[in-house]
């Protein structure tokens, strides 16, 4: 078999594996912040919280910010020149290997994620500068150890790495479980490496609702957590100023000035000593 024709072999059967009868969290969060990678089904549930919730837009906008803020301080201020992102998610504008190659042009970028959806959108993340390197893993967030071993061909885990995982882990329902799949992915990184999540919260009775009617569309749920419980992903790393914040509030510029104290997500980066 020849290697193209291997290759639609491959892409025909991810693509078999995509449903478009029931929303999806990658399709429903690139419709808040914009995107066209989504389906009706994805639209009609965005619709329906946007009439429970309207300041869900506002979650996926800031946090969408922050991750640029996030890298360009590691990337410019820290001078890290790795970053492993799990939970990718579907590519739209600013990317984590665009962000940081625009700072440091010899980043380089590892992007995990194990969705079907995701894996027929991973060429348009697979661009890079000449002086860096992007790859994309299909590997799975609840195998740490196979993450770490797969990332290690691109990046240089003997040297800090930035793991970013950015609006994923409320995908996993026991938090300890999610506690023990940070730790195990931060143990697998050197000294000097960071931390860095956002994730929705349980911090009004509209996200609540927002969050319930979304379990119920027959999507994988996401569940909000309390701020403290954001907060303990980060125990035994040392946090950077301003701590775990609303997403809004970690080192606003210019264009993030006055953000909307009523944002129900938080955030936090923190180095691993």
């Amino acid at each position: 078999m020849s290697e193209d024709i291997a290759q639609d072999s491959a892409g025909f059967a991810v693509r078999a594996r995509i449903d478009t009868t029931t929303p999806h969290s990658a399709r429903f969060w690139n419709y808040f912040v914009g995107g066209k990678d989504n389906y009706e089904v994805d639209r009609e549930i965005g619709e329906q919280i946007k009439g429970i919730f309207p300041g869900l837009v506002d979650v996926a906008l800031t946090s969408r910010r922050f991750l640029g803020r996030a890298v360009r301080h590691l990337a410019g201020e820290q001078g890290i020149r790795q970053f492993l992102d799990v939970g990718t998610g579907l590519p739209t504008a600013d990317n984590t290997h665009q962000v940081a190659q625009q700072v440091a042009p010899d980043a380089r970028i590892v992007y995990v994620d194990n969705d079907p959806i995701v894996l027929t959108h991973a060429q348009a993340l697979l661009t890079s500068t000449p002086e860096g390197e992007t790859a994309y893993l299909d590997a799975d967030l609840y195998d740490p150890e196979a993450v770490l071993r797969a990332a290690a061909e691109t990046l240089d885990l003997s040297r800090p790495v930035a793991l970013m995982i950015l609006n994923t882990l409320g995908h996993v329902a026991d938090y300890e479980r999610a506690r023990d799949l940070v730790r195990r992915l931060m143990a697998g990184l050197a000294p000097g490496s960071y931390l860095v999540i956002s994730d929705s919260t349980a911090t009004s009775e509209g996200m609540i609702a927002a969050s319930d009617a979304y379990n119920s569309s027959g999507a994988v749920p996401y569940y909000v957590r309390d701020v403290e419980e954001i907060a303990g992903f980060f125990e035994g790393l040392e946090l950077v100023e301003p701590g775990v914040v609303r997403v809004p509030e970690w080192r606003p510029d210019a264009a993030a000035a006055g953000g909307d104290e009523s944002v129900d997500a938080y955030c936090g980066v923190g180095r691993k000593v």
